[in-house]
This record gives C-alpha cells, sequence and structure tokens, in this order.
C-alpha cells in the first residue's frame, strides 16, 4: 500500500514571470539554491518539454542519483518534472509563475503519489525549513540578477 503526498511553497519575487522560470528551469541553477543538490548533469539553460537530466542529491543516509524528464513545460507560467525511484516512488516536482501586483508568485510543489509511508513531522518540518531556504535563495539570486 502507499500513500499520495504534496506539499506547496510560494514566494514573491521582484522580477518579470520570464526571469523567474527562466531561473528556476535551468537545473544548472539549481546547486545555487537547493541544499540537497550535489551535481547536475544537464544542458547550461532552461530546458523544454521531453528533455531529461541527472541530478545528485545528498541526504542523510548518502548520495541519491535521480532521473528526471520534464513532463510539461508551458513557459513562463508552468513546468512539471518527474523521476521515478526505488526508495520512493515517483517524484514530481512542479514549478508556477504567476502575475500578482507587478511581481511574480512563485510555487514550487512536490508530489509523491506513491510514497511507502508517510512522512514524519520531523521529516516534514525539514522539507518546509528547506524550501523556505530554497525559495529565498532564488528571490535573491533573480532580483541580483534583474538588477543586474
Amino acid at each position: 500500500m502507499t500513500i499520495s503526498f504534496e506539499r506547496s511553497h510560494d514566494i514573491l519575487i521582484d522580477a518579470p514571470p520570464q526571469a523567474v522560470f527562466d531561473y528556476v528551469t535551468n537545473p544548472q541553477s539549481w546547486p545555487e539554491w537547493i541544499s540537497a543538490t550535489h551535481h547536475i548533469d544537464s544542458a547550461n539553460r532552461p530546458l523544454t518539454l521531453g528533455e531529461t537530466f541527472h541530478e545528485t542529491w545528498h541526504i542523510r543516509s548518502g548520495d541519491v542519483p535521480m532521473d528526471w524528464t520534464v513532463t510539461t513545460c508551458d513557459s513562463p507560467r508552468l513546468w512539471i518534472v518527474r523521476a521515478d525511484t526505488a526508495f520512493m516512488g515517483p517524484i514530481i516536482i512542479q514549478y508556477t509563475c504567476e502575475t500578482v501586483d507587478g511581481r511574480t508568485r512563485f510555487t514550487r510543489t512536490t508530489q509523491n503519489p506513491e510514497r511507502p509511508k508517510s512522512p514524519t513531522d520531523d521529516q516534514i518540518a525539514r522539507m518546509d525549513a528547506e524550501a523556505t531556504t530554497a525559495l529565498g535563495n532564488i528571490k535573491a539570486n533573480v532580483e541580483r540578477r534583474v538588477r543586474g
């Protein structure tokens, strides 16, 4: 038996949606803002529908290889990637960008539709803390680039 788990986090960024979208959909930027991402093998540009890339996560138990495929790309609004894993089942990451009062609301949603068991309260707290840091890093990096 598996459970479906989903968690979303968002932030307002003082930049146009295209600037945010182009930054977060370039996996080469991920090590700049995601602490668990230690290595990315991909083109150094935003990736589009059907493209694939390899990520190495570093978590408590060690390095975890992840092979991602872009399953949806509607620039600059929606980008979805999927990795199939033995330890967690499919992992689906969705990025959305929407204009709100001249700024961009960036939302990152993580889905585990076939997770083997529910995350603990401690795991959820760590996910939330890591997401807060990651979104803050995205905001700072994109706003710095836009002001350039």
